[in-house]
């Protein structure tokens, strides 16, 4: 996997978006968005993007389009600063 990239384990169809925490080496995070036509990774994507104060376009989905177990790259930043302001 791109050094880059942030392991990221979703939930959706929540009653609210947040991040849970870190879990085996995934960062957890709920969405109210359904598993449904992309809409849950489109969420993602946006959630991200607002957390890091970054534009939408600049978070991509590396792995995972199907699967709960997703992988993310932000533009411009490190997977540990990805990592710290999701964490943080």
């Amino acid at each position: 996997m791109a050094q880059d990239a942030v392991a990221i384990r979703l939930q959706p169809r929540s009653s609210r978006d947040q991040v849970l925490g870190e879990r085996d080496g995934a960062i957890a995070i709920k969405l109210q968005a359904p598993p449904v036509d992309g809409e849950a990774n489109a969420a993602l994507l946006r959630f991200v993007a607002q957390r890091l104060g970054v534009p939408p376009r600049d978070v991509t989905l590396v792995r995972g389009a199907t699967s709960r177990s997703k992988w993310i790259a932000v533009q411009g930043r490190s997977a540990a600063e990805v990592r710290a302001a999701l964490l943080g």
